[in-house]
């Protein structure tokens, strides 16, 4: 199996470095003792820092994958996928808040990244409201996207999975609000109420 480039595999060492244990925590020395180069080999594919941090986020700005499930069960999978990124034990959060937490959101290439990810996430959840023909769809998907992040932060407080589960209960109530049906298959299991309204 080819290695990896050497370019790459700053990236990788960075991107790992840098989520588990801080942007600021981690320098370019200990990335490139990490790898076994000099930084003067580091900075020959990175010329600084920020553009290392910068091309961090980039890498971690994935898009969904595209999915021929119905709407509404792409929406409420998100939660049940937070679910089981947050019982992984290097869950560190969202890298893209993480990043503007610790520089600041001064830091203007860093905010526009973060605020870009945000966006395209919030447009993803706008996209598939419009397909199910909601009224307000911008204004559901905003609401669904602080599900997401207020179900990141309670986990990374509590450090308790179950947020996912409970960010996708309240992500329930606001589709069947909207209008849309929710299958009993589709919303989360509610043991602790044994009436349940379809």
């Amino acid at each position: 199996m080819q290695k990896p480039a050497m370019k790459d595999r700053i990236l990788e060492t960075a991107d790992r470095l840098f989520y588990l244990q801080g942007i600021r925590a981690v320098g370019v020395d200990t990335i490139a003792a990490e790898i076994g180069i000099s930084k003067r080999t580091l900075y020959n594919h990175f010329p600084s820092k920020d553009a290392l941090i910068s091309a961090y986020l980039e890498r971690r700005f994935v898009a969904p994958r595209p999915s021929e499930k119905p709407p509404a069960e792409q929406i409420l999978g998100t939660f049940d996928s937070l679910e089981r990124r947050f019982s992984a034990k290097d869950f560190r959060g969202c890298p893209f808040v993480n990043a503007v937490a610790e520089l600041g959101s001064e830091d203007q290439p860093v905010r526009k990244i973060a605020i870009a990810f945000k966006e395209s996430r919030r447009l993803w959840f706008r996209d598939l409201l419009l397909q199910l023909g909601i009224a307000d769809a911008e204004g559901l998907a905003t609401q669904l996207t602080l599900l997401v992040d207020g179900s990141i932060a309670q986990d990374l407080v509590r450090n308790d999975p179950a947020m996912a589960r409970a960010a996708r209960q309240a992500a329930t109530v606001l589709l069947r609000n909207a209008g849309v049906k929710v299958g009993s298959g589709a919303a989360a299991p509610k043991p602790q109420s044994p009436a349940k309204k379809h």
